[in-house]
């Protein structure tokens, strides 16, 4: 099997080479790892450590195949050691990157809680985005959907990635089970980071069935 090229590896080319499938791509649908003390593997998910990289494709499934293969070996060139943790570590570091991002989103004001206000701010077709928890009622996520839909007219973007203690930690409450996001670079920024942790878990933002 040949050896890779350094430029698409490390990333000082255009495009990124997966050390697991081979395939290139653009670096926002890879993890870059590095080596640190004892050469144990670790994700920069920030791609700012110094230091030769390896690309992972960002799906847990090609993650894990990676580790269960010794692929970083190969691609550091020498040895790397991959915990077997590694998988949930990165979902665990994508997930913390979400939730931060939902927490700045709420500093610039750009966030809505609470069933009967977040369903008059998507009444106005100013809110691009609807974050359910995970343990929201279905009924309640229905209500929600049908004057969301009726005031996009489809476009939008539905999250259901977090639970109501992890929304709620994320914006200052005890539990938030719905709130609704104004269209800001805030909310790009938060979505883009669920979608990242989404592609990774192989599920769609709105849950494993949802959109």
């Amino acid at each position: 099997m040949p050896d890779l090229d350094e430029a698409e590896l490390d990333g000082t080319g255009p495009e990124r080479t997966c050390v697991v499938t081979r395939a290139s791509g653009s670096p926002d649908g890879m993890i870059r790892f590095v080596r640190g003390p004892e050469n144990v593997v670790f994700p920069d998910l920030r791609r700012k450590l110094p230091g030769r990289g390896v690309w992972v494709t960002a799906k847990a499934e090609t993650v894990a195949e990676a580790v269960r293969k010794g692929a970083f070996s190969r691609g550091f060139k020498g040895p790397a050691t991959a915990p077997p943790t590694l998988v949930d570590d990165i979902d665990r570091l994508l997930e913390r990157d979400a939730l931060q991002s939902l927490s700045m989103a709420n500093k610039a004001g750009a966030v809505v809680t609470g069933f009967t206000k977040v369903e008059a701010a998507l009444s106005t077709g100013k809110y691009g985005v609807l974050v359910h928890a995970s343990d929201a009622a279905p009924d309640g996520r229905r209500k929600l959907e049908t004057v969301f839909t009726r005031a996009r007219g489809g476009n939008g973007d539905c999250v259901i990635l977090f639970d109501s203690a992890q929304l709620g930690l994320a914006l200052g409450r005890s539990h938030v089970i719905h709130a609704a996001l104004a269209e800001a670079a805030a909310t790009a920024a938060f979505l883009a980071r669920c979608r990242k942790l989404a592609n990774f878990r192989g599920v769609a933002p709105g849950g494993a069935g949802g959109g």
